[in-house]
């Protein structure tokens, strides 16, 4: 089963795409850093310092300024995450957020679905807020009990 989320940022897909892969700019929108560049074959490192938590990615494709495929989550659990990008003009991007791996047959299924879409509606927010208005501590204003 999967779970998509999708926006619109007013950037083109170059600017989105580096806002991910370059580990200079994720902290101002979604983890707070980044081991390296993401690319093909990565095993990446990400910090969130506001939760004192590490997450792993393993980067399983990369189509620059289109698409980044990666792995995450113990391999009981393991979701495979698609971010594609659609540039509709050189000024506006259409984001894809799309999970894949949940267990139709989980009790929690539901709770599970909804967290996680509100975890990527927030990321996005974040990077919109990023990209278009320059806006660096949307991510820091979370509060999670």
């Amino acid at each position: 089963m999967n779970n998509l989320t999708k926006f619109k940022i007013e950037k083109p897909a170059k600017e989105v795409f580096e806002a991910f892969v370059d580990p200079l700019k994720i902290g101002n929108f979604w983890f707070s850093s980044s081991s390296e560049r993401w690319e093909q074959g990565k095993t990446i490192t990400l910090k969130y310092d506001l939760y004192d938590a590490t997450a792993e990615i393993h980067v399983t494709e990369v189509e620059v300024d289109k698409k980044i495929v990666f792995k995450w989550g113990p391999p009981e659990e393991e979701h495979v995450v698609a971010i594609t990008l659609t540039e509709l003009d050189h000024s506006s991007t259409i984001i894809e957020v799309n999970e894949e791996g949940f267990n139709e047959n989980d009790e929690e299924l539901i709770s599970k679905l909804v967290d996680n879409k509100e975890g990527w509606v927030f990321m996005l927010t974040c990077l919109k807020g990023y990209l278009e208005f320059g806006v660096r501590n949307l991510r820091g204003g979370l509060v999670k009990e």
